[in-house]
């Protein structure tokens, strides 16, 4: 590959970070010298943003091998696929050269006989049969060249300037253009293999490198923050989200958060909301349907027409849904052991629950809100994690909140007195009301008469709402259940693959 200075320094500095780079190089650089090399030119040819490669006549013959492998990795339409992932980020050309490893070793196998050729052909020593070893001691009078001891010399009586023919030059250069010749065919011999192993691995790389930027997506990390990340920490990341307890779920994650990012951008004045009753106006996307019939006569027309000048037409009038909180959002999350059964599609309850967890967590902090996430099952197991609006969230952080379960039984009780109290804390440091209770659970739990005057005594001073959601128990949900009493807005969730169950949350959130 044409490389810059720049070039060399990404190449080396990305090397330097990865053991993984380290570690291919040493192994492929023990069998196949030029393997270093190799490596450089794949990084180069995935993160450069116009890479070129060098013409054959260029190159050390000692390097064809190497040529051919990045020339068919360039003209295969999956690299150019896999480009799209990798141009101009450093740690994703190094994964997809990590990605290409087993590749480039079977490739090297493949192109092993032409890169000795090549090699020999480059120190003038690969064998000839119907070459003469001038070199070779110990041979006879014949196979040796020796100049006369004695007689004219007609180099010499032409001049002191006339050049002295070298059968010995010659002969190493018809060698070295034999061997170059058996290189070429021998790489030619070996095209084919290496473009097909080409193609399949380019194609592997891609999907690698696909997933993984999905899954970064699915978490919420940024591009910018990737950026920032030593190279090292985003390969421990990437495989902590490939195998976290939650990892399975990430694209469930990943539609939660969509879901709520597109309810964010519903512009809250142009909802329909509930119908109060019957307005006057010009809007006639909610105009009556007796007023239309007006428009079937002409002798109304002109009476419609005056009308709706004078905007007096009879329109459907309606309360639309407003965004009243302030304060932090709380999730308490139902960690207990029933929450590992599965529902429509095998989504576990948890792997529900945690996603509309994350989301409001975006949502909070999309908004200014503080998050609050409470893990709990029985009365003595709760786990409370905290994002402040004004810190990053930090992903590390959250994959803890995510992954966290703490089994057991239920208790309402131990995380609704936590989220309570950290409302009223909230309100006696910085005079914020209106904080957002959501209760994700799946179970049934009773609550004394004492807590729960405590509890609409708290309701009451701090003017939070509680919403709850039963997921996978709809008994927990039924009229006068306790969840009913507690919250403000309930509802039940059954299909855990539709993440439109719970969109109004996050419209009033």
């Amino acid at each position: 590959m044409v490389a810059d200075r720049f070039d060399r320094f990404t190449w080396s500095d990305t090397r330097a970070q990865s053991a993984g780079l380290r570690e291919l190089a040493a192994e492929l650089t023990g069998r196949h010298p030029g393997a270093d090399d190799l490596l450089t030119d794949v990084f180069l040819a995935a993160h450069k943003a116009g890479p070129r490669v060098r013409e054959a006549a260029e190159m050390d013959s000692a390097r064809l091998v190497n040529h051919r492998i990045v020339t068919e990795l360039m003209e295969s339409a999956e690299f150019t696929e896999l480009r799209r992932e990798t141009v101009g980020d450093p740690y994703a050309a190094a994964m997809a050269v990590l990605a290409l490893a087993g590749a480039l070793r079977r490739m090297l196998e493949r192109g092993r006989e032409a890169q000795d050729l090549a090699e020999r052909a480059a120190a003038g020593t690969a064998g000839d049969p119907g070459a003469v070893d001038h070199d070779r001691e110990g041979g006879g009078d014949g196979d040796r060249y020796e100049r006369p001891e004695s007689g004219p010399d007609p180099d010499e009586e032409a001049g002191e300037d006339a050049a002295v023919p070298d059968p010995a030059a010659a002969d190493s250069a018809r060698r070295a253009a034999h061997a170059a010749d058996a290189a070429a065919r021998a790489l030619a011999a070996a095209a084919p293999g290496i473009r097909g192993e080409a193609g399949n691995a380019a194609a592997r790389a891609a999907r690698a490198a696909r997933e993984e930027a999905a899954l970064m997506r699915s978490w919420g990390v940024s591009g910018g923050e990737l950026e920032r990340m030593p190279f090292d920490g985003r390969a421990r990341l990437a495989e902590r989200l490939r195998t976290g307890r939650l990892a399975q779920w990430s694209e469930l994650i990943g539609r939660f958060r969509q879901m709520a990012a597109a309810e964010r951008a519903r512009k809250v004045e142009n909802t329909t909301g509930e119908l109060v009753g019957v307005t006057l106006g010009d809007d006639l996307s909610r105009i009556v349907p007796s007023e239309l019939a007006a428009l079937g006569l002409p002798a109304l027309r002109a009476v419609f027409a005056a009308r709706y000048a004078a905007g007096e037409l009879m329109l459907f009038d309606s309360q639309g849904e407003q965004n009243t909180g302030r304060g932090a959002v709380v999730a308490c999350v139902d960690t207990s052991h029933s929450m590992y059964a599965a529902g429509p599609g095998g989504v576990t309850r948890e792997a529900w629950a945690k996603a509309c967890a994350l989301a409001l967590l975006d949502q909070a902090r999309a908004a200014g809100r503080d998050f609050v996430g409470i893990l709990f099952s029985a009365a003595d197991r709760i786990q409370v994690f905290r994002f402040p609006a004004a810190e990053p969230a930090g992903i590390a952080r959250t994959l803890d909140f995510a992954e966290s379960f703490l089994g057991g039984g239920t208790s309402y009780q131990a995380p609704l007195t936590v989220a309570a109290d950290l409302l009223a804390a909230e309100y006696d440091d910085a005079s914020r009301m209106r904080g957002d209770i959501v209760m994700i659970t799946d179970d049934e739990c009773g609550v004394t008469e004492r807590w729960t005057r405590e509890w609409n005594d708290a309701k009451r001073r701090l003017g939070f709402r509680v919403f709850g959601v039963a997921v996978g128990a709809p008994r927990a949900a039924a009229a006068g259940s306790v969840l009913e009493a507690l919250c403000d807005n309930l509802r039940s969730v059954e299909d855990f693959t539709d993440v439109h169950a719970a969109a109004d949350l996050f419209r009033v959130i």
